[in-house]
């Protein structure tokens, strides 16, 4: 046991299974635990190199295990399946991940801390919340409208809708069923509402949040989901990689010599690289206000691009700040546009 350098760990619920080996790859540990015997295990464990998949519950057994004194990687789950050999069972899944953390050119996934894992949760559940206020503002509107009722676009009209029921003679079970609407709609919106308020409040004691509101166009909700993701931006070499890996860069699809490249690769997290250019898109519809290099250079690519192209153009040149600002510890500062080319 005492030549045991690499363990590889297939996290479960309840089950847990360990893969051992040496430094020349010798598998010396093959055992099952449950979540109190693999904490046990390892509390008493020589330090050594430990080895998971990033998946839930895998940062908070980094940190547990990173207390005893081990190193711990994390993988992102799509780089070990190659890996995995004949037939599936947890032993083998395992062993793929001390073959895949063996690699001299793997790539891991940095722990999240506490505080970055309950931001995180709190965006998921504000997201999820948001998707049931919309399914109720939509039912509403769809029921109303099979009765002749027409409603305008948003939620304004939905958060008045007892005046709107005054006024029409509809049946009184369908005026029952609409009331039970707005109140869960109106539950829905003061959750949110909630929700934001705690976000807001746990971002203006953060230091890096407030400096990734310095960026154009970035507001309070994609500044904390920023701060969560992007840490101290030390696991990314440069902002091109931070931006790769919210698959904000052109998809490649070369062969023989021949670039080929495509539309953006939309890998990683789908929730920030949305926001992300929901803020470009905010920051040229208010173009005409915006001044300073970054207004000149999506000024000078409207007129050559579409707005989508330019949309996620912008998304990536935000994602390359932001990770300047955490990585370097600076601020976002606005400077004087270059004077036109003479015509």
């Amino acid at each position: 046991m005492q030549d045991v350098t690499l363990i590889g760990i297939d996290l479960g619920k309840h089950s847990f299974h360990v893969h051992g080996q040496d430094r020349h790859g010798k598998a010396l540990l093959r055992k099952k635990f449950n979540r109190k015997q693999l904490i046990e295990f390892l509390a008493t464990f020589h330090a050594c190199t430990v080895v998971m998949e990033a998946c839930a519950g895998a940062h908070h057994m980094a940190r547990q295990l990173a207390s005893f004194g081990h190193i711990v990687k994390l993988i992102s789950p799509q780089f070990v399946r190659p890996f995995v050999k004949t037939n599936k069972n947890d032993f083998v899944d395992a062993e793929a991940i001390c073959e895949a953390a063996s690699r001299p050119s793997m790539r891991f996934v940095t722990p999240k801390n506490e505080a970055q894992q309950t931001l995180s949760a709190l965006h998921r559940v504000r997201e999820s919340l948001v998707r049931d206020r919309t399914k109720a503002g939509n039912q509403i509107h769809a029921f109303l409208l099979e009765f002749g009722i027409s409603l305008p676009i948003g939620y304004a009209a939905v958060r008045h809708l007892p005046s709107l029921l005054a006024k029409h003679e509809l049946p009184p079970r369908l005026i029952r069923m609409l009331e039970r609407l707005h109140a869960h709609f109106r539950y829905l919106d003061e959750q949110i509402a909630a929700i934001e308020k705690d976000l807001t409040s746990q971002l203006s004691e953060d230091d890096l949040g407030q400096r990734l509101m310095s960026v154009p166009g970035i507001g309070p909700i994609t500044a904390s989901v920023l701060a969560s993701e992007v840490g101290d931006g030390k696991q990314y070499r440069c902002g091109r990689d931070f931006a790769a890996a919210l698959g904000l860069v052109p998809r490649q699809y070369s062969t023989g010599g021949k670039i080929n490249l495509l539309g953006i690769s939309k890998r990683g997290d789908k929730n920030l690289r949305r926001l992300l250019v929901q803020c470009a898109r905010a920051y040229m519809q208010r173009l005409a206000r915006q001044t300073g290099p970054l207004a000149y250079w999506v000024s000078s690519m409207l007129t050559r691009r579409h707005s989508n192209v330019v949309a996620c153009a912008l998304a990536n040149k935000m994602a390359r700040i932001a990770w300047a600002i955490a990585a370097h510890h600076t601020t976002f500062e606005m400077k004087e546009a270059p004077a036109p080319m003479p015509v």
